[in-house]
């Protein structure tokens, strides 16, 4: 008796040990996942970003520069035209895209016939499925109203000719319908998430209240609403300043009607490539960097990103 009630307080510890999953099993298997993503990272994000800053303040030489590269880039005349219409373009692709796909979500959610949902959602994903490159081949043939398919609508619109559609004034507005098209259908299909994860209770509280569906979605859902949007608006603005691919094929689809330095990507490429310029280009980087930064702080802060609910 002495033998069993001595090892029994032992084994019983020794046996709930036993039933409980090792840490360091679980603990390994989160650094095995993170860690590739951590690798990428430093060789593709954070080594390259160090790299530009060393070169924006350097001269070709290595030696130090000061501010040198970023006043000849401030004072290079494209510079401000290149500024321009990347704000212009940002201000009408981050509006359009808060509005409509907030407004598409909300709809798609409300649609309770389910094989419905589910096709309208596949159908907006879709063309985020192609390349940024091949959309923009795509959209070569929907602007030309030689061979478009909406050539009666671009007709309708004053539009003869693929010149007189991708006229400079009307590029903001083109590269947004490109852009809305490609990547628009993905923040639909996560906007349409986040509306799953709104309380049933709480609609059909409203509901009972006696509110409709605009009521609904103004007071209830659009709050709820207001971090991803938030997301959505940040990274579509780390996106949108590094408008490229779509003005550097339309020039060359153009011959040049849309300059190559269109935007502030193509400046730097134009310094790194043209002028061999790399350390100017850097500067240009750091400055859209610096530019990014600050416009996603004013998301976080107006959109309570990082707030407790």
């Amino acid at each position: 008796m002495t033998i069993v009630g001595e090892t029994a307080p032992v084994a019983a510890p020794a046996r709930r040990a036993a039933r409980k999953p090792p840490a360091s099993r679980g603990s390994a298997m989160s650094y095995g996942f993170i860690s590739l993503y951590v690798l990428l990272t430093l060789a593709f994000g954070v080594l390259p970003a160090v790299y530009a800053l060393v070169l924006a303040f350097t001269d070709g030489e290595g030696r130090f520069a000061g501010l040198a590269n970023f006043a000849t880039v401030v004072g290079d005349f494209r510079f401000w035209p290149a500024v321009t219409h990347v704000a212009l373009y940002l201000v009408i692709w981050l509006v359009a895209l808060v509005v409509f796909v907030t407004l598409l979500a909300i709809v798609v959610h409300a649609i309770r016939v389910r094989w419905l949902s589910r096709t309208l959602r596949l159908v907006f994903y879709l063309p985020g499925a192609l390349a940024g490159a091949s959309s923009v081949l795509l959209w070569l043939f929907v602007l030309d109203p030689a061979a478009s398919p909406v050539s009666g609508l671009l007709s309708a619109l004053g539009f003869d000719s693929f010149v007189q559609v991708i006229a400079p004034g009307n590029l903001p507005v083109v590269f947004t319908v490109v852009a809305f098209w490609t990547g628009a259908g993905g923040w639909i299909v996560i906007m349409y998430g986040a509306l799953n994860n709104i309380s049933a209770e709480v609609i059909e509280a409203a509901r009972v209240d006696g509110a409709n569906a605009a009521q609904i979605a103004w007071r209830i859902q659009l709050p709820m609403l207001r971090k991803w949007i938030s997301y959505m608006g940040i990274m579509s603005l780390a996106a949108g300043t590094q408008l490229f691919v779509e003005p550097q094929l339309l020039s060359q689809a153009s011959n040049a009607v849309v300059p190559n330095d269109y935007s502030l990507n193509q400046l730097a490429y134009q310094y790194a490539f043209q002028q061999n310029d790399f350390n100017g280009a850097a500067a240009i980087s750091l400055l859209l960097l610096v530019i990014a930064l600050a416009l996603s702080a004013v998301f976080v802060t107006r959109g309570g990103l990082f707030e407790r609910d």
